[in-house]
């Protein structure tokens, strides 16, 4: 049984899990249906599984500062609606029992406050655990997606709670429900190197930006937008894993101009250098700078160090993005070519490629370059969620490994 509030989402459901009843709408609207269709397809078994992703643009980095303009502003209220969504979802997981209830957000969710069903203000993890009641032994952990084979640093926090015999025993054991990393950034302690983006995609037939013949091939999704003449002209001097803010002059040489930079104000909130320079300071030619047209002269455009970046070959991908197609996104320029990421290549970022998953909607219409960044971007790498999933089912039918501690004081100290 799956739940979804978009259409568009909930028709790419349909068609990859034709099997499943998909309920749409609000969560909120439909907690009825949802645990008759729940209850429904167990019988007279117990549910194994409630898996949940609460919306976190209430929560994220990203979503926090702007929702903190929005309040400022006073557009918005203080605290973000959406993140009162898990209310309906713990009522769910108190009223069906379900052995494990497992719960994916960005790491923020762990200190993110709501005004629970009481209208008493308090943590979300918190009303996670007095919900579902002592019966339930668990913990929430900030997992990075790398550690297990994903080419992508992408983390999240990883909320575990069960009720199986099995798993409790498990859990008082070793603190934890999550796997043993397979990967590392250095590959030590009997872990593998971390999978980096020249793993992922060297090897693809290229592309460039700087128009439509050149940015196609025949791959299903390996395509790009192709860039206007300026930005082609920033991308094409960007150097590698730098951004092109930090280009130097293509006129007389010049590679001594002050690179961009960025700083914490006395908030805490971080901004970018105002007094990086657009114009060469030796010869004043206009330097391959990101940049607007103000009157008659050009200045600096608004940016981070990490836009308009090129990508490291020889690391993880950052994390995948919904504005994943564009230049101006986090280090999302193609570590060599003058271009930006291909929608094949993203799969492959995402370990999608190693799925027969298909971008296709049950009702037969066309899905949107748009819809599928929105769904990447937006979802977890499933490699690394089933590695997670498939450890708690092995911890419930007994067939886990147990991780190897050199002595008990150093898990006790964890726990």
């Amino acid at each position: 049984m799956s739940n979804e509030l978009l259409a568009d989402r909930h028709e790419l459901f349909r068609h990859n899990f034709p099997r499943t009843v998909a309920i749409l709408g609000d969560v909120r609207l439909r907690v009825g249906e949802i645990e008759a269709a729940a209850r429904d397809g167990v019988g007279a078994s117990a549910l194994t599984m409630l898996y949940a992703t609460p919306p976190c643009q209430g929560m994220s980095k990203n979503g926090r500062g702007k929702l903190l303009s929005e309040v400022r502003a006073g557009r918005k209220p203080a605290m973000d609606e959406r993140n009162r969504l898990i209310i309906p979802t713990i009522g769910l997981a108190a009223s069906l029992r379900p052995e494990i209830v497992l719960l994916e957000n960005v790491p923020e969710m762990a200190e993110t406050v709501i005004i629970g069903a009481d209208g008493e203000v308090a943590r979300i993890l918190d009303l996670v655990r007095e919900g579902l009641g002592p019966e339930y032994i668990g913990r929430a952990e900030v997992v990075e997606f790398a550690d297990y084979g994903v080419p992508q640093c992408r983390q999240r926090l990883i909320t575990v709670f069960s009720r199986h015999p099995a798993m409790v025993e498990w859990f008082e054991a070793s603190g934890t429900f999550l796997p043993e990393r397979t990967h590392g950034s250095q590959g030590r302690r009997g872990t593998c190197r971390w999978v980096t983006v020249r793993d992922a995609i060297a090897g693809m037939p290229p592309l460039d930006a700087s128009c439509e013949e050149l940015a196609r091939s025949e791959i299903p999704f390996h395509r790009v937008p192709t860039l206007d003449a300026m930005k082609y002209w920033w991308v094409k001097h960007t150097r590698a894993e730098r951004s092109a803010f930090d280009n130097q002059c293509v006129e007389c040489g010049w590679e001594g101009n002050p690179t961009h930079g960025a700083t914490r104000d006395a908030a805490g909130v971080n901004r970018a250098s105002r007094s990086t320079p657009l114009y060469c300071e030796r010869c004043d030619a206009l330097l391959p700078r990101p940049h607007v047209k103000l009157g008659g002269r050009y200045e600096l455009m608004r940016g981070f160090t990490s836009a308009y970046k090129r990508m490291s070959y020889d690391k993880p991908a950052s994390a995948l993005t919904r504005n994943l197609s564009y230049a101006c996104s986090d280090n999302k320029v193609h570590p060599e070519q003058n271009r930006v990421l291909s929608l094949h290549e993203a799969f492959r970022l995402h370990t999608l490629d190693k799925y027969a998953y298909e971008w296709k909607r049950r009702d037969g219409r066309t899905v949107s370059d748009k819809l599928v960044r929105e769904v990447v971007g937006e979802s977890i790498p499933p490699l690394g969620l089933q590695g997670i999933v498939d450890h708690l089912l092995a911890i419930r039918a007994g067939t886990a490994t147990r991780p190897v501690v050199e002595s008990e004081a150093p898990l006790l100290a964890q726990r």
